[in-house]
């Protein structure tokens, strides 16, 4: 039976740096990366640390094993990695709903990742649910960016209820940057 559940434990950064490094996009074959999906950041166990003192990040277990995560990242956690300042910067100069996005209160998605043999289970859309319903009193909207080569990803976040809301280039890559609004959506 999978538990969906917030980390409570250093071994569940442990595990979740073990989950992205076997997804990183530098160690999957081409045809892996295109039919499975992939990842591009890469954090320490430091910088997992950080994100989680800010709050807490929700984890898909089966058991002792990890089964998929969903990393929380407050805005105020960005300094110290290139791809998250940057999507900070980005999102920043950004509009939604004739609002600039820097005046709004948002968390970001740091990273999403569930373990090959418990994709289309359903998994995202539960651990998105936890995220949701631990951040929804803070938080306006939840948004993070899906770079285009990754479909699997994208069509993940948008059946969840994200929106494609703007294109940037990053390291020679276009990203879909994506808003999930939970302003229009009841708890």
């Amino acid at each position: 039976m999978i538990e969906i559940k917030c980390v409570t434990e250093d071994s569940e950064l442990e595990a979740i740096q073990a989950l992205q490094r076997a997804n990183l996009r530098k160690n999957l074959s081409e045809t892996e990366a295109t039919k499975e999906g992939f990842l591009i950041a890469e954090y320490s166990l430091d910088f997992l640390r950080r994100m989680q003192k800010s709050h807490s990040s929700v984890i898909a277990a089966d058991g002792d094993q990890l089964a998929g995560y969903a990393l929380v990242t407050a805005r105020n956690v960005r300094d110290g990695h290139p791809l998250l300042d940057d999507l900070c910067t980005q999102i920043d100069q950004l509009t939604y709903k004739n609002r600039p996005l820097k005046d709004s209160n948002y968390v970001l998605v740091g990273q999403l990742c569930v373990e090959k043999c418990h994709r289309g289970k359903g998994l995202v859309q539960q651990m998105y649910g936890l995220f949701r319903e631990s951040l929804l009193r803070d938080y306006e909207y939840a948004i993070t960016d899906v770079t285009r080569a990754n479909r699997r990803s994208l069509q993940a976040h948008l059946k969840t209820g994200f929106e494609v809301i703007h294109t940037i280039r990053f390291e020679g890559l276009e990203w879909d940057v994506i808003l999930w609004d939970w302003t229009r959506e009841s708890p």
